[in-house]
């Protein structure tokens, strides 16, 4: 989401200043010298990170942390009403692509040079999708990254030992496959209302997907046309089904039916297909690298972030907590109360996380993870994207006139950039 005006960002900057002096008044530590953090997070780590604040208050006598829980589906809203209205929390665990957004609002308060060491340790994308600038202004707390589950029977029976590295030999996988499994069975699903599928096939590309300083769209690049040609064939010649999620009853169900034997997918999947599929079925599926135009490709770097405020008065405590959920020790503990992948590689050898031969994939598709542009307006661009492509496949576009029509809305989206570019205002 991102901010719809150009006058909005120097409006909500304003309201900072202004309310600055109600927002440190409700930060003060209360009467017995006891400080308060508090401390937003979304999600299942909403509700289990408050397991690891005993041992943070036994370090720091005098700080008491208080967690409130938030869904994911109000978060973001929640954060720029709580922007506006001087009442952000000291620190919130966020989704790293709104980092861009909140900086440039002026709601972050950026890594401070002690906590640098917090930096080391974290896989490249990940780092730089918390940067802005050359700055970090986040700092990464759990990663995740898509990369494919694939049915180990089916693709045997089809006549391949291993999941294909490159989109030429993995097509002649996907034919094979959909002989085998026969009927109304298809060899991928690629569901139409998603934008992550596509924008893999789009990581796989050279050339950049925004231009002219991340103020123009740069979709219709030979490359990217070409991405959309591969994942228009994939519709065209039957290997996919022309479906949304919701047309889908539930993944696990219809992947241990056959009904796609290939699938792109984070790694809270691997505990839906564990715990959702019968233990007969398990030696049947297994993850593997991202296939790309030559031999294995890249992925989105996900995740998400902590996040100190400008406006906390509490900045030396706030970033002890931030260091504190940052150790390696901590995120292992962390792994195996949530199943979270730590943010820092050495706690992922604490919490023999590589011992999962599910989950193994991972670490060397995070490596090869590129991170996407850093604009406010991005998870927009990425919307529109999803919308024109369903129209491709559903042949109202060429993959050509399709990357013109990506490029045209994304542009639109980037009008208020370009203006603060012209005024020296973005970041």
């Amino acid at each position: 989401m991102s901010l719809t005006a150009p006058s909005s960002h120097l409006d909500r900057r304003g309201a900072l200043a202004l309310m600055a002096a109600g927002a440190a008044a409700a930060c003060t530590p209360r009467n017995d010298g006891e400080t308060v953090l508090r401390f937003w997070a979304m999600g299942n780590e909403g509700g289990t990170v408050g397991q690891l604040m005993p041992e943070f208050e036994r370090r720091n006598p005098g700080v008491r942390v208080s967690v409130q829980p938030l869904p994911w589906t109000a978060a973001h809203e929640k954060l720029l009403t709580a922007y506006a209205g001087a009442s952000l929390p000291d620190v919130s665990q966020i989704g790293n692509t709104w980092v861009a957004e909140l900086t440039a609002i002026g709601a972050l308060s950026p890594t401070p040079a002690e906590a640098a060491n917090l930096l080391t340790d974290q896989f490249p994308a990940v780092l730089e999708t918390n940067e802005i600038a050359g700055r970090a202004m986040t700092t990464p707390w759990y990663v995740d990254t898509r990369l494919l589950f694939y049915r180990k029977d089916l693709l045997a029976r089809a006549g391949f030992d291993a999941p294909p590295e490159g989109w030429a030999e993995w097509k002649r996988a996907m034919h094979a496959i959909k002989r085998v499994a026969g009927g109304d069975n298809y060899a991928i699903l690629l569901p139409l209302n998603e934008f992550e599928q596509l924008l893999t096939f789009g990581l796989q590309i050279d050339e950049p997907l925004l231009r002219d300083r991340d103020t123009r769209g740069n979709f219709s690049n030979p490359g990217f046309v070409a991405a959309l040609a591969f994942y228009r064939s994939l519709f065209a010649e039957g290997l996919a089904p022309l479906a949304s999620s919701t047309q889908i009853s539930n993944v696990w169900t219809e992947f241990a039916k056959g009904y796609f034997s290939f699938y792109f997918s984070g790694p809270w999947s691997v505990g839906d297909f564990r715990s959702k599929l019968p233990a007969s079925f398990q030696p049947n599926w297994a993850t593997a690298g991202v296939p790309g135009s030559n031999g294995l490709g890249a992925s989105a770097p996900g995740g998400s972030s902590l996040a100190v405020f400008k406006s906390s008065p509490h900045q030396d405590a706030a970033w002890a907590l931030v260091r504190y959920l940052s150790e390696p020790a901590v995120q292992a503990r962390f792994n195996t109360i949530v199943g979270d992948l730590p943010a820092r590689q050495s706690a992922w050898d604490i919490a023999g996380v590589e011992r999962d031969p599910m989950l193994a994939p991972f670490r060397g598709q995070l490596a090869r993870a590129k991170a996407v542009p850093k604009v406010p307006e991005w998870e927009r661009i990425v919307t529109e994207m999803q919308i024109v492509a369903e129209r491709m496949v559903r042949g109202e576009y060429s993959p050509e006139t399709a990357a013109a029509e990506i490029d045209r809305r994304a542009d639109r989206l980037l009008e208020k950039r370009r203006w603060m570019m012209e005024q020296g205002r973005a970041v």
